[in-house]
């Protein structure tokens, strides 16, 4: 007679896991944790206990990433996941896919543990900050090259600087591989070549965002490769109410990326204000100069002639011809002067945006930045076009 109740111990193991991965697929559990190994193979398994029970529990590889902190046997924590069946050994375990703390947040206690570490190894003291140039003439970027922060920055640039150059060495700003494409990035800018510095100064940045969009810049790899830099570095994470360990590792630190810009180029209206004035004070030092060197040689000649009439009278075309020369000296070197300071005062003027319209070029702004390519325009909204004498808005057709 056929026993309809009759099951193999596969079969059922097998009704236990179906009923159970079912029933209970998506729990959240508080306990402590005991016994914590992390295999070769990157997963873990731990216990999970409170005073009445344990439960054994496996995290695999996957998701071991997304823990922000190292767990530790004694640690109270809540765990995210399932219950799972283990058939060859018929023992059932929590499938963990997510772990925080009890009480503080997982990222909270993170931050705070790499921060004080690395504060005790001396990342953030200030005798190793370098100081940021005056004035830079090539400038690296480390951030996405498909964020607004970019252009944000570039635009900054040229309205200050225009002769600046900019090398953008384009990373990953968010997400598992960012840290390791920011370490990259940053290397990258340090390598020597032709004897010479890539740039003068780096920028490392990226636009505003949760805690988990900025944690890249929280990573101890990151932090590292900002301290070993031999070029300066100018942190420029999210806004001003964000803090990241890179702030504080980093040579100085701006509220935004834009401000970060500001902050470390020169305004090219100033740098035209100082060569005038320089100019001026100049002249005015060779002028007055010039104009002593004369006087004395009048007076000494007109002594000389006094008391000595006969041997002037001698003399006296040679020593004309003397006085020429020496004349025509200072005013070819006062000539040769003011061509050098208007030398430089053309170059910085053809640099800037006037001088730029004045050739004949336009410029052609929308929606607050300036367009390069004509795919670049939205054919949906107006732009400007501003030529040397004025501004005109316009549409494709």
């Amino acid at each position: 007679m056929k026993d309809d109740r009759l099951l193999s111990v596969g079969q059922l193991t097998g009704l236990i896991k179906i009923t159970l991965e079912e029933s209970f697929s998506n729990l959240r559990i508080i306990g402590e944790v005991s016994n914590l190994k992390v295999y070769p193979s990157g997963h873990w398994y731990f216990s999970l206990k409170d005073d009445d029970a344990v439960i054994s529990c496996v995290m695999w590889k996957s998701y071991a990433p997304g823990v922000k902190f190292k767990p530790a046997d004694g640690m109270r924590v809540i765990l995210e996941g399932k219950l799972s069946v283990y058939p060859p050994r018929g023992n059932y375990q929590f499938d963990t896919r997510k772990i925080d703390t009890a009480g503080e947040g997982a990222l909270f206690v993170a931050f705070e543990r790499l921060k004080k570490k690395l504060a005790a190894e001396g990342l953030f003291d200030l005798d190793h900050k370098q100081e940021i140039p005056k004035i830079p003439m090539r400038i690296g970027i480390v951030t996405s090259t498909q964020g607004a922060a970019l252009q944000d920055m570039i635009s900054v640039a040229k309205r200050r600087f225009p002769l600046i150059e900019l090398i953008i060495a384009g990373a990953q700003v968010q997400g598992a591989e960012a840290p390791k494409s920011i370490v990259a990035a940053i290397d990258g800018l340090n390598k020597i070549v032709n004897s010479k510095s890539i740039c003068d100064v780096i920028i490392l940045g990226r636009g505003g965002g949760s805690i988990e969009d900025l944690w890249a810049f929280n990573d101890e790899d990151v932090a590292r490769a900002i301290y070993r830099s031999k070029i300066p570095i100018v942190s420029a994470v999210g806004h001003q109410t964000d803090v990241t360990i890179a702030d504080f590792v980093a040579d100085l630190r701006a509220a935004t990326p834009t401000a970060a810009m500001e902050l470390i180029t020169p305004d090219i209206r100033e740098i035209a204000g100082l060569a005038e004035r320089f100019k001026e004070t100049y002249w005015n030092q060779i002028v007055s100069g010039y104009k002593e060197q004369t006087d004395e040689l009048i007076y000494e000649m007109k002594a000389l002639r006094n008391g000595v009439q006969k041997f002037v009278d001698l003399h006296s075309q040679q020593l004309d011809m003397s006085i020429f020369r020496f004349q025509e000296k200072g005013k070819g070197f006062i000539k040769n002067l003011q061509s050098k300071v208007d030398l430089l005062q053309n170059k910085i003027f053809n640099a800037s945006p006037e001088g730029i319209l004045k050739k004949g070029f336009v410029l052609v702004e929308q929606g607050g930045r300036f367009i390069k390519h004509y795919a670049d325009l939205n054919g949906e909204e107006t732009f400007s076009i501003r030529f040397i004498d004025g501004k005109i808005r316009a549409k494709i057709d």
